[in-house]
């Protein structure tokens, strides 16, 4: 294969970057690499759970499709939870507050006025245990004791990465909880197909979903209760198109400064094996599936990447594009969503959360 290190001398400097100073708790963070038959591979770290790196073999080469800081020291400093598994409750809770068993909670307010992706100290930044780990497979664990962030009960979470011999990842998620709770668990990783040093963009992909719904936002990115069609709007991608064809073409896109939406399923494709996204490359030589059992995806074109010291450049606006499969964005306040049967947001006491997401790479 050309272009790129050998494989461990890339394992070798990857790890060198990502243990070069100590996370926040004085250690430093534990990498974990998977390989396959077909010698993809994929890294991990213990702090956020973090999905660091994909590298897929494309036609004689490696390519790096998944967008991380250049070091720790950089990881540390971005603010886009590069690869995260974000939580409790992904997404925005509208000002931090949710009412759940006629009580009131509030939660820490990190973006705006809002509560976003777990809050302060979200999930992203805790340090998870490596539960078990083989050459294909790694389970991560973390708990999180009631009152963390403002969230009830007392939670134990896992996350399971599995990379199979036909290039896809499989995450799967769960988390049990001794108090009714809201959770939203999804990861975080932006993917730019091209590469991650290309110069390509989110914008130059091409992207087909199963979305036959949107959810449009205020001004502060809280969804405005309305579900609208995707039919007819720049929000249409039921047949391949590129990304940046309709961009920032009407005003709830120039209100998120991209593509920052909930995209919702039709639910006969949300059994966790026929393919709800397509990502194809620039080149068209590389196609990115996703399959999954939540019923919605954020669509986010990176409209704030600018300025973060990724491994081979400092990233602009709209250098990868993440793919967020979850449930709905402040879906505590929005209970007539209930009636749309789009799942629950709140994790009942005893009972388990329990999800799946396949991305599969064709080359």
């Amino acid at each position: 294969m050309k272009n790129g290190l050998n494989y461990d001398r890339y394992l070798q400097q990857l790890t060198e970057q990502m243990t070069e100073i100590n996370w926040l708790d004085g250690l430093p963070a534990q990498l974990i690499h998977l390989s396959n038959d077909n010698g993809m591979s994929v890294s991990f770290m213990d702090i956020g759970a973090t999905w660091l790196s994909a590298r897929v073999p494309v036609k004689d080469e490696w390519r790096e499709v998944v967008l991380r800081a250049k070091n720790m020291s950089a990881h540390l400093e971005q603010t886009a939870y590069l690869g995260a598994v974000v939580g409790r409750f992904g997404n925005r809770i509208a000002q931090g507050r949710f009412e759940l068993n006629g009580h009131q909670y509030q939660l820490p307010v990190n973006n705006g006025e809002n509560s976003l992706h777990g809050g302060e100290v979200g999930f992203d930044k805790r340090r998870w245990q490596v539960k078990s780990q083989t050459q294909q497979s790694v389970t991560f664990a973390l708990f999180s004791p009631d009152g963390e962030q403002g969230y009830p009960g007392n939670m134990h979470i896992e996350v399971c990465y599995q990379l199979t011999n036909a290039n896809q990842l499989d995450i799967e998620y769960w988390a049990t909880t001794d108090q009714d709770c809201p959770v939203n668990l999804t990861n975080h990783a932006y993917f730019n197909l091209a590469g991650e040093g290309a110069k390509a963009a989110a914008k130059d992909h091409c992207l087909q979903t199963c979305a036959t719904h949107y959810l449009p936002t205020d001004h502060s990115m809280i969804p405005t209760g309305e579900v609208k069609a995707t039919s007819g709007t720049s929000f249409d991608f039921s047949q391949s198109k590129l990304i940046g064809q309709d961009f920032l073409s009407d005003q709830d896109q120039k209100i998120a400064g991209g593509y920052d939406h909930a995209m919702i399923f039709d639910t006969v494709y949300c059994d966790g094996s026929r393919w709800v996204a397509q990502l194809t490359a620039p080149q068209e030589d590389i196609v990115l599936q996703v399959a999954t059992t939540q019923p919605a995806m954020q669509l986010y074109t990176g409209n704030y990447l600018a300025g973060i010291n990724g491994v081979s450049q400092r990233y602009p606006n709209y250098h990868g594009v993440a793919l967020e499969t979850q449930g709905l964005p402040d879906g505590p306040n929005h209970p007539e969503w209930l009636a749309l049967n789009l799942g629950h947001p709140i994790l009942k006491a005893g009972q388990t959360y329990q999800h799946k997401t396949a991305y599969r790479f064709v080359s």
